[in-house]
């Protein structure tokens, strides 16, 4: 109910954790934004929450884009009203030992998951402040945020510097209602995931059984990867707590990896 009559901005929303973080806030009332990079595929999921009855539009967005993340932002409050939740979730998966890892990679990684989450909170909170209803910004983080794992240099960087993003504008925008925090999922069985796995295989020289066994699931109490659900009912929760008693945290969502 707390969503309801609220509009989501949710990034790369056309698949994965993002589509269905998006269509959980949709099935709990939000008018929903599916930003993506590919149009097509995000026009398709808004279609189809639409039809199941939910609110949904889609914009096109490059979150590296200063541009684009304005353009797809002001899309947004001309048709919907304004913004009173975002979710920074676009992400990518590269892996490779430090000293492969090629520099241009390695900037790629942080544009899309560190500028992504800078650039749409900083087009985002001006209508959230604007508005006098504060708002929630959610970021899509990663036991990797706390923890550090072989070949991912620039994930685990990137992962570890939303943290510091989210506390200050919690910081910044407490005064204003605007809430921020981090989401940090375990291993979620996503393409993204799935296509990790041969490749850590390679890398360690290890089968892929063992990836999963001895890399992925290994600290858990379960051996139970983290599901989409988990994460989206939790994105959920957080965008609809109304409350400065929670905001700057990280929400670990991982089977028991990494205990806070």
């Amino acid at each position: 109910m707390a969503l309801n009559d609220k509009v989501a901005l949710v990034t790369g929303a056309a698949s994965g954790i993002g589509e269905q973080c998006a269509r959980k806030l949709a099935s709990d009332g939000a008018t929903v934004v599916i930003a993506d990079l590919n149009l097509a595929n995000a026009q398709n999921v808004a279609e189809d929450i639409v039809a199941n009855d939910g609110k949904a539009v889609a914009v096109a967005m490059d979150v590296t884009s200063e541009e684009a993340v304005n353009a797809g932002v002001a899309d947004t409050v001309n048709q919907l009203g304004g913004i009173d939740v975002l979710v920074s979730n676009a992400g990518i998966q590269i892996v490779n030992r430090i000293e492969d890892y090629a520099f241009s990679d390695w900037k790629k990684m942080l544009a899309i998951h560190l500028d992504g989450a800078f650039l749409t909170t900083k087009a985002v909170i001006k209508h959230m402040y604007a508005s006098n209803k504060g708002g929630a910004v959610i970021y899509m983080g990663s036991v990797h945020s706390h923890e550090a794992s072989q070949l991912k240099s620039a994930y685990v960087t990137a992962k570890h510097g939303l943290l510091g993003l989210a506390r200050v504008v919690a910081k910044e925008g407490g005064p204003r209602g605007v809430r921020a925090n981090v989401v940090c999922p375990g291993f979620v069985r996503t393409p993204l995931v799935n296509k990790q796995i041969p490749e850590q295989a390679k890398a360690l020289g290890i089968s892929e059984q063992q990836v999963v066994k001895d890399v992925m699931l290994k600290e858990t109490v379960d051996g139970e990867f983290t599901s989409l659900a988990d994460v989206a009912n939790t994105v959920a929760f957080l965008a609809g707590f109304e409350s400065n008693a929670l905001t700057g945290q990280s929400i670990v969502v991982s089977h028991g990896w990494f205990m806070q």
